[in-house]
């Protein structure tokens, strides 16, 4: 839908670049090819051309460490300081007035600054910030020991530097050093604020000794706009910012210190390799900094010299492509307009808004007010909430790429969202951390979804979000739909168990239990079922497909003739297959392979988010194995059924009638049918509960909606099979024919009104605790362990509630009797709510 863009403002699209900006993408950033990618607020993406250019000129000059007199030192010395001015130039500073200092971000130019104030007087200083601060902003209060204020409005601020020279609390005490941080432009709205305050500042000081410095933390700002700092009475005493939010390569930062503002640095009290001129180290604690300049006191240790070289064919690959940031601030503005108004108009049927902005303006037409943000959360048509990381999951298998959460701007998130401190202070006894799921709670989003537009953004990826949004979260009009079968139609089905399945080793692929063969089932699962898992070694966190897809053509066999599970790695009739051996024997080191596993030792580790003490293999044989295959520094560990202290993180499900569900999703089950009581129900290596069910019928019936919506053009993916959803248990359906029907009958989705089952001829009885909440793990075949957009696409479509993506349901074991034997082929009784009775 290109030929929307055919309005007034189009000149305004990728005016003064070099070419057509859909060519310079086809040719300098051939990673974004089949991908949107809208967060250029987190880093943009580096150019091809720089990457070559930075290429050819470290294969063609030899740098040595700057802290020496040889030539190649020389040399790179030489370059680094080319590279400063040239820094200063991109922002119109002037040498004489400014340095730069290489950090390695923008938070490490911060953390600078506020230990030199630390040490700049015996009394500490005084801390202001805007609300819209990031966190690396917020962090410098905490070492303010003269006291802080975070200022909630920009009226507070102006009210404020008006104070400033008068007599009036210790925060405008005129013998007190104070500091005064912003953001050039909020992280989270893209709201740019006024930059005046550093001049307004800056004037009260003429005269009088400077004890106020203001801090601008510019890294949002000039990866899209300008930063001009040409004229010294409006320009901050320090600036820090980011260059790969810029250029997306190098990954360095810089402080622009204004040059009288240099005697804050003056009390320093660290020295580093490189910063001092001299040094005694024993026999009188003496030492004498350089004074040559001040980033040669500031720059500890061997500067990244490569990467300062980098950043040179940064500026200048960056200038060739887009001409000067004005350009850009024209290009990146002019879509997120478009994308703003678009989303901004979308309701659902009954006109209830889809989008909830985040914004402090009416549009996004004033570009020295408003970057190009766009910070929202989505609603349904009932005017609940649509979780964040739901639309995220989603929006990552759709191979879009934007950024869910408080967005490292907590204030802002708190101001816009409604939360109070008490609140999030609650959220997070509640569980809520940084980066999970918990999307909303008592009502309230906990964060937002932020999509960014850059340089080499362009029109396809604004529609192709629109369209996403369009697809999946706009209600067009409301469908009633029964949930649960009759009690007639229930009677002439007959359920049996078509396959039972165990995963050995957590998130690789499963055992099949072949027919015939009677297994096991204990209170925390079927017998061998996630008792392994893949630890990654330097974190000691549980590794998954999520991450690594080739995990699924890691197989396990159970060979209890032998004793021992066997591990193939790839395709099994291959030549190159290989395997290992392991013992079965948990407490038994003379049953383990002497060859192949030594011995095992406890460490911690974290699975699923628990904190899990695990027997981890020491055998390097076995770690090779493993890493190997998966090219990650990884090992086997085992977590032994008898130790059991994780439980499952799903309720029981209420009994009572489910009615008639008011969502449009068909196959979605209503309010009655959600969780609602704990139980401590034990669990090994598995996500959320000791089993899991999923209904032959209800793929069936997932696989003809996937093949309508490739009809109908919005999906290209074949069927799936049953093992994307590796489920324990595949319970089928004798089909019978109805003489009042015309042909055979299912009852897809059935499974969501059972509240308990009878299976096999001991009548085990088992718990329907809830509903499996899905991810993108569904979309990685099993036996390819290629990556695709099914089923997860067309299930948000058709298995969503709450704004959460279901499929297949949790049970456990009521009751554990001395010996629970399951068999393919068993018959399943389900009960279903009380309305079904």
């Amino acid at each position: 839908m290109l030929h929307e863009a055919g309005t007034s403002s189009f000149a305004e699209y990728g005016q003064g670049y070099c070419e057509a900006v859909e060519a310079l993408r086809e040719r300098e950033y051939p990673l974004l090819k089949d991908t949107t990618y809208l967060d250029h607020a987190g880093t943009t993406p580096y150019a091809k051309s720089l990457i070559e250019s930075f290429s050819r000129d470290l294969t063609s000059n030899l740098l040595g460490n700057p802290h020496s007199a040889s030539s190649s030192s020389q040399l790179t010395t030489h370059r680094v300081d080319d590279v400063r001015l040239r820094v200063l130039r991109f922002f119109n500073a002037e040498p004489d007035d400014f340095d730069v200092v290489f950090v390695a971000n923008a938070t490490a130019g911060i953390k600078l600054v506020a230990d030199a104030l630390r040490d700049y007087e015996a009394s500490g200083f005084w801390y202001g910030y805007h609300v819209d601060a990031h966190t690396s902003l917020i962090g410098v209060r905490e070492i303010a020991e003269r006291g802080s204020k975070c200022f909630l409005t920009d009226d507070e601020v102006e009210e404020w530097i008006v104070g400033l020279n008068k007599e009036a609390p210790l925060s405008n005490d005129s013998s007190v050093t104070k500091l005064f941080a912003f953001p050039a432009q909020s992280n989270m709205t893209g709201r740019r604020l006024p930059l005046r305050w550093c001049e307004e500042i800056q004037k009260l000081g003429v005269g009088n000794e400077r004890r106020t410095f203001t801090l601008l933390d510019a890294a949002g700002l000039v990866s899209t706009a300008p930063l001009d700092l040409s004229d010294l009475s409006f320009a901050p005493d320090f600036v820090v910012l980011s260059f790969y939010k810029i250029f997306g390569f190098p990954d360095l930062g810089a402080l622009i210190v204004r040059k009288d503002a240099n005697h804050v640095f003056h009390q320093r009290r660290y020295f580093g390799g490189g910063t001092v001129d001299m040094v005694i180290a024993a026999g009188d604690q003496w030492h004498s900094k350089k004074n040559a300049s001040l980033h040669d006191r500031l720059e500890d240790g061997t500067l990244p010299f490569h990467s300062i070289v980098a950043l040179d064919s940064a500026i200048e690959t960056h200038k060739r492509l887009y001409g000067s940031m004005a350009n850009i601030s024209c290009h990146a503005g002019f879509l997120a307009k478009k994308l703003f108004d678009r989303l901004s108009s979308m309701a659902h049927y009954n006109g209830v808004a889809v989008c909830q902005t985040y914004t402090d303006l009416s549009d996004y037409s004033d570009r020295s007010t408003q970057g190009p943000i766009i910070a929202f959360n989505l609603r349904n048509s009932h005017g609940e909430w649509v979780g964040k990381s739901e639309v995220e999951k989603l929006a990552s298998v759709k191979n879009i790429q934007l950024r869910s959460g408080t967005l490292c701007n907590p204030g802002g998130a708190a101001n816009h969202l409604g939360l109070s401190p008490t609140e999030m202070k609650q959220n997070f006894i509640a569980g809520q951390r940084c980066g999970d799921d918990h999307d909303v709670i008592n009502g309230k989003p906990t964060g937002a979804l932020r999509v960014s537009l850059g340089a080499m953004s362009d029109l396809r990826d604004v529609m192709t979000f629109i369209r996403f949004v369009e697809e999946f979260y706009i209600d067009n009009g409301p469908t009633i739909r029964m949930l649960t079968p009759t009690v007639e139609s229930t009677a002439k089905s007959r359920f049996y168990v078509e396959s039972l399945c165990v995963y050995p080793i957590k998130s690789c692929g499963g055992f099949k239990i072949p027919s015939g063969t009677h297994w096991e089932v204990k209170r925390e699962g079927l017998a061998w079922d996630r008792e392994w898992c893949l630890i990654y070694r330097g974190t000691g966190k549980a590794l998954s497909q999520k991450k690594h897809p080739k995990m699924a053509l890691i197989r396990p066999y159970l060979d209890f003739d032998r004793h021992i599970l066997r591990v193939t790695c790839g395709d099994v009739s291959s030549e190159d297959a290989r395997s290992v051996e392991v013992s079965l024997a948990g407490n038994d080191p003379d049953l383990i392979s002497t060859e192949v596993c030594s011995s095992s030792i406890k460490m911690a580790s974290d699975v699923c988010g628990d904190r899990v003490v695990v027997h981890m293999y020491s055998s390097p044989e076995i770690a090779a194995f493993f890493s190997d295959f998966l090219g990650v520094l990884c090992t086997l560990a085992r977590f032994p059924s008898h130790v059991s202290t994780r439980y499952s993180k799903v309720r029981r499900s209420d009994r009572r009638s489910p009615g008639i569900s008011r969502s449009i999703m068909p196959g979605s089950f209503p309010e009655s049918c959600r969780s609602s009581t704990d139980l401590q129900i034990p669990i090994l290596l598995s996500n959320e509960s000791p089993i899991l069910i999923i209904s032959r019928s209800s793929v069936n019936r997932l696989n003809e909606n996937i093949k309508a919506n490739a009809k109908n053009g919005s999906s290209t993916s074949k069927a799936v099979v049953a093992d994307v959803f590796r489920a324990n248990i595949v319970v089928a359906e004798s089909v019978l024919t109805s003489q009042q029907s015309s042909g055979d009958f299912e009852q897809p989705y059935v499974e969501d009104a059972w509240t308990s089952l009878r299976i096999g001829p001991q009548e085990l009885m088992f718990d329907v605790l809830g509903s499996c909440q899905r991810c993108q793990l569904v979309c990685v075949d099993q036996f390819t362990a290629v990556r695709s957009e099914e089923p997860f696409s067309t299930l948000a479509k058709t298995r969503r509630i709450d704004g959460k993506v279901v499929f297949g349901r949790h049970i456990s074991l009521s009751s554990d009797p001395a010996r629970a034997l399951l068999m393919v082929g068993d018959a399943v009784k389900p009960q279903y709510s009380h309305h079904n009775r």
